[in-house]
C-alpha cells in the first residue's frame, strides 16, 4: 500500500482523460455555492487546467486528486487542497463524492488517506474546511475525523437567494504538538 491509498480507495493525479469528469462537476450549479463559481467553465479552459495540473503544490498552491475505488479504479469523486500556505504550513481541504457513490463511506476513507498524506508527506501543520451549517452530513464527517469547529462565518454564502452561515473547522497535525 502506498501513501495515497488504503484498502478501499486510491487517490491519483488528474489525467487528460478526466476532462468529462471536471466538465460535469465544475458546471453543476449545485456545487457553485460552495466553490465560489458564478458561471460555467468551457471544455477548452478545463483542458488548459488539466495541462497545468502537473504543477508542484508549492508552485500552484493547490492540489486536486481524483478519488478512485482501489479494486477497479472507478472514479468516486475529487479531493482538493487549496489556499496552500507553505510558510505557515496550512491549507484548506474540500471533498466531493459523486452522487451515485455517496453514503458508502468513501469520503471518510479518502479523507483519512489525504490527511495522513498532508501531515506526513507535505508536513502541513493544519488543515481547515469551510462547511455550510446546513450541511449536517459534511459537518458530521469532518467531526468524525477530529476536525474542531473554531468559528461561524455569519451570512457567508448565498444559497437560493438567502445568506447562510458557514462553519470553520480545523485540525492540527498531532505530530506538531
Amino acid at each position: 500500500m502506498t501513501l495515497l491509498e488504503n484498502d478501499i480507495i486510491k487517490l491519483r493525479a488528474l489525467e487528460t482523460g478526466d476532462l468529462d469528469l471536471l466538465f460535469s462537476v465544475e458546471n453543476d450549479p449545485q456545487f457553485w455555492e460552495v466553490s465560489n463559481t458564478l458561471a460555467p467553465y468551457s471544455r477548452e479552459l478545463l483542458g488548459q487546467y488539466l495541462k497545468n495540473a502537473h504543477q508542484d503544490i508549492f508552485e500552484a498552491k493547490q492540489l486536486r486528486l481524483v478519488i478512485t475505488e482501489k479494486k477497479d479504479m472507478t472514479v468516486l469523486g475529487l479531493l482538493d487542497l487549496f489556499d496552500f500556505n507553505p510558510q505557515d504550513k496550512r491549507a484548506g481541504i474540500g471533498i466531493l463524492i459523486l452522487k451515485k457513490h455517496q453514503q458508502k463511506g468513501y469520503a471518510l476513507k479518502a479523507l483519512e488517506v489525504f490527511i495522513r498524506y498532508a501531515f506526513e508527506h507535505l508536513d502541513i501543520h493544519q488543515l481547515y474546511a469551510n462547511i455550510p451549517v446546513s450541511n449536517e452530513k459534511s459537518l458530521h464527517l469532518f467531526h468524525k475525523l477530529n476536525f474542531i469547529e473554531v468559528g461561524i462565518q455569519k451570512d457567508w454564502i448565498k444559497v437560493k437567494g438567502k445568506f447562510q452561515d458557514v462553519a470553520l473547522l480545523q485540525i492540527i497535525n498531532p505530530n506538531h504538538l
